[in-house]
């Protein structure tokens, strides 16, 4: 790493938004001058964890976050999901670890899940639903009946935007008078990404359980519209 690399990372510990940014261009330079050198990458990667790990600001913590977001390894997780219990940079670690194509990242997000609550829990279960993955299907099932009523309806559409077979069954066995509206809207989500993967049958069964008498009269009628259309018919 050269001097200027140097002062830049220095300059970094006290960075905010307000200073020049050229302050912190070398540490970009450096980013993509490190495309295809593992051993500088994995420099850089620690030198960003570092200041995510000390007592460096808030902006300069962000920043970590959007340059790890980028080149983060799996080395630079467990400094991510220090953040998913800190109100201020929860935002920040789940925007790098939910786009993260690392195993690593999805299992830190599912294990915040038992660690954080409220605003700080749906926040959580936002970025599982952007991750998309099987793997947290069942622990968001386990929240569907979550006493925090705002919980509840994020997981359910959480499972409605993973909209695999698995989530609509977990939907379909996770219904309280409570969520009953959203549970009908993401398990109609469900249905019609199944219907878009050609999957007419799995479709199809959700439909005909929305179709019923006890749901209100618009999810009926959307319920009866997939119907026609898994048929390869139209109204």
């Amino acid at each position: 790493m050269n001097e200027t690399l140097d002062q830049a990372f220095e300059a970094l510990k006290t960075y905010d938004w307000g200073q020049e940014t050229k302050l912190v261009e070398p540490i970009e330079a450096a980013i993509v001058a490190s495309e295809g050198d593992a051993a500088q990458r994995r420099e850089i990667e620690a030198r960003l964890v570092a200041v995510l790990q000390g007592d460096a600001p808030y902006d300069a913590k962000q920043y970590a976050c959007r340059r790890l977001r980028v080149i983060g390894t799996a080395a630079s997780v467990p400094a991510l999901a220090a953040l998913l219990t800190d109100e201020r940079l929860l935002h920040m670690g789940r925007f790098a670890l939910e786009r993260m194509p690392l195993a690593e990242a999805g299992d830190a997000l599912r294990d915040a899940l038992g660690k954080v609550n409220g605003k700080l829990k749906i926040g959580v279960i936002s970025s599982l639903a952007t991750r998309d993955e099987a793997a947290s299907v069942a622990p968001l099932a386990a929240l569907l009946t979550d006493p925090d009523a705002a919980v509840a309806r994020s997981t359910t559409q959480a499972l409605g935007t993973i909209g695999s077979p698995a989530a609509a069954q977990a939907l379909t066995g996770g219904v309280s008078e409570g969520t009953k509206a959203a549970v009908a809207a993401a398990l109609l989500v469900c249905a019609e990404r199944a219907l878009a993967d050609g999957k007419r049958a799995e479709a199809l069964l959700i439909y005909k359980g929305l179709a019923k008498d006890d749901q209100p009269k618009h999810v009926r009628l959307a319920a009866k519209r997939g119907m026609l259309a898994c048929a390869g018919r139209k109204e």
